[in-house]
């Protein structure tokens, strides 16, 4: 009802109570009509298991893309799982499930829903729980994916649905996980793509990757060559990542850097060290463990970064069990699985 049609009935005085009282419910009903007709569908999980850190912040309210929404001033501070603003805390190991939405062939986050992928991850991660350590669980979800031919963009690379990396956000703060937004920007710059995924990491439990494997020049074509970056467009990254942080009031977020060969990261000394972000070298050879282990001592530069490691489900022959992981030195704190 329009607010006159509401002022003309307030006016008269010979409309009976009763008539008044019935047309205000048939609106009430018709407003709840319509809210349960736009309301979204809801994707249907079973009820989660309790989950491997129960203080669990409440989910914040994520913006949708392209919006900017600025922190209000009496929120309380945003936490991460369980809950602490480090990353890293003294004998705290991380374990991801890397791949992308609704394929399996860029990885094992891709084999199924998330409420399926959960406890596998949640079993993967427990392996890791030995001589006191404690585990948090981390999808690793490739957003920009790198293409072999031209893509509407020119740049060899598409994003992925906001709506599907929404969902995955969202399970993560059911199920008490840590999110990292993999890049895969072909001949984009990787500052350009992360940009686009602002609205995401301002929640405090998303992170950011750089793979610098599918970051090709002009002329090349992701897949048939391996890609590299320079130092100067890491720090361009890791410093606006960082402001983000601070401007938000977020936790200390992810920031990793793939890696598997030395040409792969040019002038890695001149990555400049950010105190809001988490910076991780992960080494991703697959093959033996010996293979593995030598490509891992060639790169690994423990005093800039966290150690990682990537496990192949797939390609690593045998895949090396979670406690021969943690005998290599230097120290490995983040864990993938491919």
């Amino acid at each position: 009802m329009s607010r006159e049609g509401r002022r003309w009935f307030a006016d008269q005085d010979w409309v009976p109570l009763y008539l008044v009282s019935l047309l205000l419910v048939a609106l009430l009903l018709a407003i709840a009509g319509v809210g349960q007709a736009t309301e979204p569908d809801r994707e249907h999980h079973p009820a989660p298991s309790p989950t491997a850190n129960p203080r669990v912040s409440p989910p914040p309210q994520l913006s949708t893309p392209g919006e900017t929404p600025s922190p209000s001033p009496d929120a309380a501070p945003a936490t991460l799982p369980g809950g602490g603003s480090r990353i890293f805390t003294p004998g705290k190991v991380l374990v991801a499930y890397y791949g992308t939405a609704g394929t399996a062939s860029l990885g094992v986050l891709g084999e199924g829903p998330t409420y399926a992928i959960v406890p596998r991850l949640r079993r993967a991660a427990r392996a890791f729980a030995l001589g006191g350590r404690t585990v948090q669980p981390v999808f690793e979800l490739i957003v920009r994916v790198a293409h072999g031919g031209p893509t509407s963009s020119g740049n060899y690379s598409a994003d992925i649905p906001a709506a599907k990396v929404r969902r995955y956000i969202d399970a993560a703060h059911r199920y008490g996980v840590l999110v990292v937004l993999d890049l895969q920007p072909g001949r984009a710059d990787f500052l350009a793509v992360a940009k686009r995924w602002a609205w995401a990491l301002k929640d405090p439990w998303v992170g950011l990757a750089l793979d610098p494997e599918w970051r090709v020049g002009p002329g090349q074509r992701p897949a048939q060559v391996v890609g590299s970056v320079s130092a100067a467009e890491v720090n361009r990254v890791s410093a606006w990542l960082d402001e983000l942080t601070v401007r938000e009031h977020l936790p200390q977020k992810l920031f990793v850097l793939h890696q598997f060969r030395t040409s792969m990261i040019r002038s890695p000394q001149s990555i400049v060290r950010r105190s809001h972000l988490a910076m991780v070298q992960h080494v991703d050879g697959f093959g033996t463990p010996r293979q593995k282990l030598a490509t891992y001592k060639a790169v690994a530069r423990p005093a800039q970064f966290v150690m990682g490691f990537k496990l192949f489900y797939d390609e690593d022959r045998p895949m090396m069990r979670p406690a021969t992981v943690l005998r290599i030195r230097p120290q490995v704190r983040f864990v993938s699985y491919q």
